[in-house]
């Protein structure tokens, strides 16, 4: 086990004090705001660094619009820190704060840092869910929620022009683990110290869809919170305070499951909430989504026009990946 999940996301912003008050709304709790920089901290322990974009504490990117602007990766230990430092070094710079976090630039342009994460474990209570001759909640009512508090950065999401040389390199060189792939759209990613299905998506940004130019963005965020009501309350919540509503409304993907509900951002790109999706691991073999439309969702509640007709079956495992088995590297 060496990378435990995202420790920070940094955001290059227009404007710090609305991107703050998007985040506050969305129910991320601010720690603190100092010299035109805003800090959250997730539950977890892991954090959301807001800055302007042309703030010089920003690490240089070649990203061209505003969004997460680096990501900081959290390890396990100092000793698994210092082995991927000195595998990263023998290639490429390396910068190194006085708080031990390493900095380095991947070889597709993206600001990325390690740095030693202590991460909390978090505790959710999902209600049980009735279903016809499956009662599982008797004499109990579901809760009653005013908001959503997400207690988790599960994933973040770049376009990429090449996703799949940049997606080896996660692989190759942070020993990242390949959970799917939707094919000519994206690589869905897991960094080995986790069980979510993914922490990365890498897409394809020539893929034949909306805002898909060929050029390197960020695209969003996802906030994980316990279940369906927890999206929708705020959902509600955040139109209550003023914020344009989804585009899509609620949905679930088929690739990994998981309930969705996107926002679009005034820091960038979306901020997604998510409930629901699959925790996978070594013994997990990757699959192939040849009708990328297929994988995309099972439903969405504002359908849209490139899935008013119902996708085709396309899925399959892909032959000659093995399941990981954990070794050290």
């Amino acid at each position: 086990m060496t990378i435990i999940g995202i420790e920070s996301l940094i955001y290059g912003v227009d404007d710090v004090a609305e991107s703050t008050r998007f985040f506050e709304d969305f129910g991320l709790p601010l720690v603190e705001t100092f010299d035109g920089m805003s800090l959250f901290r997730l539950d977890e322990g892991s954090h959301i660094v807001i800055r302007h974009k042309n703030d010089p504490d920003l690490p240089a990117s070649v990203l061209p619009c505003t969004g997460v602007r680096a990501v900081v990766w959290g390890v396990d230990s100092q000793s698994e820190l210092d082995k991927l430092a000195t595998s990263l070094g023998t290639d490429r710079d390396l910068v190194r704060d006085a708080d031990g976090t390493i900095h380095f630039a991947t070889d597709f342009g993206l600001p990325m840092g390690l740095r030693v994460f202590a991460k909390k474990a978090v505790t959710s209570a999902p209600d049980p869910v009735n279903a016809p001759g499956h009662v599982r909640r008797l004499n109990q009512p579901r809760k009653w929620r005013l908001r959503a508090r997400p207690k988790v950065i599960a994933h973040v999401v770049f376009a990429l022009p090449d996703h799949e040389a940049a997606s080896q390199f996660m692989i190759d060189r942070l020993d990242f683990r390949l959970s799917d792939n939707q094919r000519g759209v994206g690589m869905y990613l897991r960094a080995d110290g986790t069980h979510n299905h993914h922490n990365l998506l890498l897409l394809n940004a020539n893929a034949p869809f909306p805002d898909m130019d060929g050029t390197m963005r960020f695209h969003h965020a996802n906030f994980g919170v316990e279940d369906i009501d927890e999206i929708m309350t705020g959902a509600n919540h955040m139109v209550r305070q003023g914020w344009e509503a989804s585009h899509l409304g609620l949905g679930r993907h088929r690739i990994d499951s998981a309930l969705f509900y996107y926002l679009p951002c005034p820091a960038g790109g979306e901020a997604e909430y998510g409930a629901d999706g699959d925790y996978v691991d070594d013994s997990w073999v990757p699959r192939d989504w040849t009708n990328p439309l297929f994988g995309y969702a099972s439903f969405v509640h504002n359908l849209p026009d490139f899935l008013m007709r119902p996708p085709s079956w396309g899925v399959q495992h892909i032959t000659g990946i093995e399941p990981s088995h954990g070794e050290d590297h």
